[in-house]
């Protein structure tokens, strides 16, 4: 899908290229091209959408994973606040940041996120395990972005695909 969408983004210079060379002048360089081009196009797009739809077809979502995957990044997502945090304490900002950063490479290098330990075990930055655990909380780290997600669905996709609900549903089968 990622081939064939470049394909497509890029076919769209071919007519531009064409023009510069020759200010449309009718010779059969530009009639090929588009004789080309633009069906290419139209069978690139609808490739991709065959793909995406086999793909995404019984597509599982397994929250408990995307969980464990969350929960690993959040210690990194936390660190400006737990360093935010420290500054208000009396601790000294550009030590803090380089502090973070040493332990965010080790942890990373690593293989286990034990980063969370290596902060409270730091004096430097006053809080102990248990405080910064309470603190591990994904939705503080969101933003707007559940509404933001809400209203993009509700009012731009759902009413793009409201004069489609009554179609009937299509099945891609894909051979390599």
């Amino acid at each position: 899908m990622a081939s064939l969408s470049r394909y497509v983004m890029i076919d769209v210079l071919n007519p531009y290229i064409t023009a510069a060379t020759q200010w449309f002048e009718r010779t059969l360089d530009d009639s090929a091209n588009k004789r080309l081009s633009v069906p290419e196009a139209f069978l690139a797009v609808d490739a991709i959408l065959n793909l995406y739809m086999n793909v995404s077809d019984g597509l599982v979502v397994y929250e408990r994973v995307i969980t464990a995957h969350l929960m690993n990044e959040l210690p990194f997502m936390m660190t400006e606040n737990i360093m935010m945090d420290a500054v208000k304490k009396g601790g000294n900002r550009q030590e803090l940041h380089e502090k973070i950063r040493t332990y965010s490479m080790e942890v990373k290098t690593s293989g286990s996120n034990d980063l969370l330990e290596k902060i409270a075990n730091d004096p430097a930055f006053f809080v102990t395990l248990d405080e910064l655990k309470a603190k591990i909380e994904p939705s503080k780290y969101v933003g707007r972005s559940p509404k933001q997600t809400e209203d993009f669905l509700n009012e731009v996709v759902k009413p793009a695909l409201a004069p489609y609900e009554s179609m009937a549903t299509e099945t891609a089968e894909i051979n390599v």
